[in-house]
């Protein structure tokens, strides 16, 4: 039951809709979408399910150009915009209801990868290296290479990327999972 809450939660981040006839428009139409949902049953604990999803996956990851494992630890409500292509690293672990742009990459060399809080949005040709802490509601600007840690609230940019404000407000993370009441 797990995995339908959590393919429920990313299919709402798209559509702000949870019912059977936007799932399957979304399953055909969305790139991002239609690998997340077969990331997701790939985490099933039913071996033959986890393993005929896995087999997917991986078609789907040379398809699309998205490349993320199963092991990456990923919250409910991940939103990836515009279809990827994008890279995360297995040992990376990502809050809810984040977005991940197109071209980005989560990434280590040596050990374990970035901690990325709830509600963070990662903007296009992003570069996230080594073993860094991006805090909750934050933002990481087009093209930044993150290489030290991101305070929670703050907004970030630049070669490397610095925090230029921590007063604003970005609205880069709409229909948050769980839906409010």
């Amino acid at each position: 039951m797990q995995i339908f809450e959590a393919i429920r939660s990313d299919l709402y981040r798209y559509t702000r809709s949870s019912d059977i006839v936007t799932l399957c428009r979304q399953y055909l139409t969305n790139r991002g979408f239609n690998y997340m949902v077969w990331h997701r049953i790939a985490q099933s604990n039913n071996s033959v399910v986890c393993r005929i999803a896995r087999l997917f996956l991986s078609l789907k990851m040379r398809k699309f150009g998205i490349q993320i494992p199963v092991e990456t630890s990923i919250g409910h409500g991940f939103y990836i915009g515009h279809g990827g292509p994008c890279v995360v690293h297995h040992t990376a672990t990502i809050g809810n209801n984040c977005n991940i742009s197109q071209y980005v990459t989560i990434g280590a060399t040596l050990g374990k990868s970035a901690s990325i809080g709830d509600e963070v949005y990662i903007g296009p040709n992003v570069c996230i290296v080594e073993e860094v802490t991006i805090g909750s509601r934050s933002l990481i600007g087009a093209g930044a290479v993150v290489t030290r840690n991101i305070p929670a609230g703050s907004t970030a940019v630049g070669v490397p990327a610095r925090p230029i404000d921590k007063a604003r407000q970005h609205n880069f993370i709409t229909n948050r999972w769980p839906p409010a009441m």
